[in-house]
């Protein structure tokens, strides 16, 4: 099938394109399991068809606020010992512990990026309450339609913007896809039991609830030159083994074609397919 929707269609669909059925394939069952695996995970985390934005809404439990207040004996302990001498004067040792707090949230594992959390619920200094500066601007200047210009109201807001972006500060976080962890740098103290944090993040798709990703042009052709690849590392044992008819196999020259053919789909991917670092962007 030209069009594979199955990770099973994929996979017969590589063994064509190199030859199957015509040419037997080399390559173990489980080989192309664990390449497949490599594939999809190279396309994941490197294509940007391979991921998509969500706001993931999380409601915070006072177990989460007491995790994070709570002191380093319940975090990660880290001990370091130096030693120190003088000429006639006896080797002293001191030891420094120290700790980081559990100031984090667990989030699932196929998130692979987390580019901010939206602000807690009431945090706006400008914007809370019913005396806030935002509610009487609209209650006094915008009460009757057209009594005010829109150009001067949103100049007007703009301005505001800015000076609750002086006043709230924003909130400091840190994230590592391997450790599936979100740390919260902040006050835990002025957080309540209740309040929602909004992630805005990059999901991992999973081909199995998206069966187009199995026939993303990018990851057959990957996936394609992995097979061969491996098909020639299996048989560059063989090298001079004569078969009857004086056929000769020549597993170098697969596995040398398969590493070219990986080392373009790398480069094309660096260049057309994942998103430039940010100081390269203007």
């Amino acid at each position: 099938m030209a069009q594979p929707t199955t990770r099973q269609e994929l996979i017969d669909y590589t063994k064509r394109k190199l030859g199957a059925p015509v040419l037997e394939i080399n390559v173990a069952d489980e080989q192309i399991e664990d390449l497949v695996d490599d594939a999809v995970q190279y396309f994941q985390e490197r294509h940007f068809d391979g991921v998509t934005q969500a706001f993931l809404k999380y409601e915070i439990t006072q177990e989460d606020i007491d995790r994070g207040r709570a002191s380093g004996l319940s975090g990660v302990g880290i001990a370091s010992t130096s030693a120190s001498s003088n000429i006639g004067i006896a080797t002293t040792a001191t030891t420094f512990n120290y700790y980081e707090n559990s100031n984090y949230l667990q989030v699932p594992n196929h998130i692979i990026g987390v580019n901010k959390i939206y602000q807690f619920e009431g945090s706006n200094s400008l914007s809370s309450g019913m005396f806030s500066i935002k509610y009487q601007l609209f209650l006094n200047d915008v009460y009757y339609w057209g009594s005010t210009e829109l150009l001067s109201y949103s100049m007007v807001k703009s301005y505001l913007e800015d000076l609750d972006f002086l006043l709230t500060t924003q909130k400091q976080i840190r994230f590592n896809q391997r450790s599936d962890r979100l740390y919260l740098d902040i006050d835990w103290s002025s957080v309540t039991a209740g309040e929602y944090l909004i992630i805005d993040c990059y999901r991992a798709l999973d081909p199995s609830s998206y069966s187009q990703v199995w026939n993303d042009s990018f990851l057959k052709q990957y996936l394609t030159a992995l097979v061969k690849r491996q098909w020639g590392q299996n048989l560059i044992k063989f090298s001079g083994v004569k078969l009857p008819g004086g056929v000769e196999f020549n597993g170098r020259q697969i596995y040398e074609d398969g590493q070219r053919e990986i080392d373009q789909l790398m480069e094309k991917m660096s260049n057309n397919y994942e998103l430039p670092p940010l100081d390269m962007i203007g």
